[in-house]
């Protein structure tokens, strides 16, 4: 039997997965929030 390579299907799988991969670096390069005024942001609700 032969075995036929589904080249269209592998390059869009690897595809799927290099989006994911710089979606996950994307959302990790994104500076953390700190030193947040807790006080403050209760007191602009109470407005």
């Amino acid at each position: 039997m032969a075995v036929t390579r589904l080249k269209r299907k592998d390059r869009r799988n690897k595809a799927v997965a290099n989006n994911k991969v710089a979606a996950i670096k994307i959302l990790k390069a994104r500076p953390i929030i700190k030193l947040v005024d807790v006080e403050a942001i209760k007191a602009s609700f109470a407005k």
